[in-house]
């Protein structure tokens, strides 16, 4: 049997995170508003076809899995990457800030600015609805956010985490990469995350606070051919 984390997109879509998919028991995807994220329970021909089905034309979607992605005829890749993924078995590091406060809906624009600069991946305005993030502000700015994204049966991903260029080499992103897990670890639950294989930057601030290899990930942005 796959690793639950192996189709993560699937498996959030299928259990913890079923409220925000549309399709069915073969493809489903995120509101395109919340994340454009698909996936298919499987790669069969059924499958395939059920996602090809399911993107309007000129609407894009993210799929990520271990096993080489397969596209029905309807769809083309209009870029693919290679991502690993990170998981944390283990307590993390405990870690207290009074500069680290939950952030809302009323962060929501300065969360969405962040985000556009830095670009730590898909981000919208509806993000919130996913998992809470966690911020640090200086002098009335959001200088570094963190927060959860897809969740599975016994997992969640920390996701979403990046400082401001104004306010980096000061460990935030560290503490709140910290904070987060904390808080995922503290439900029972074990915390994980995707980096681009290439941010060796990344990936080594993530060793470095207690994650580990799990697995190396396909990821392919798709569109309806033609």
């Amino acid at each position: 049997m796959k690793h639950v984390l192996d189709r993560p997109i699937w498996s959030a879509l299928a259990t913890r995170h079923q409220a925000f998919a549309e399709g069915d028991s073969l493809a489903r995807r995120y509101r395109p508003s919340i994340v454009p994220f698909a996936a298919t329970a499987a790669d069969d021909a059924e499958s395939l076809r059920a996602l090809g089905k399911l993107l309007p034309p000129l609407e894009s979607a993210i799929l990520v899995q271990t096993d080489k992605i397969i596209l029905p005829a309807e769809l083309a890749a209009i870029s693919t990457a290679s991502l690993v993924q990170m998981v944390a078995e283990q307590p993390v590091e405990t870690v207290s800030d009074e500069r680290v406060q939950q952030l809302t809906e009323a962060d929501a624009a300065g969360m969405l600015a962040l985000a556009s600069l830095t670009k730590p991946g898909p981000f919208t305005l509806e993000a919130l609805s996913l998992g809470d993030f966690w911020g640090v502000k200086i002098d009335g700015r959001l200088a570094a956010m963190a927060g959860e994204r897809m969740k599975q049966p016994g997992y969640t991903e920390l996701s979403g985490v990046c400082s401001h260029p104004d306010f980096r080499g000061g460990g935030l992103a560290r503490l709140l990469s910290l904070f987060v897990a904390n808080r995922i670890t503290a439900r029972g639950e074990v915390p994980y995350l995707h980096a681009y294989d290439s941010n060796v930057a990344a990936v080594r601030l993530y060793e470095s606070i207690g994650f580990r290899l799990r697995t190396a990930l396909n990821m392919a942005v798709v569109q309806r051919a033609g």
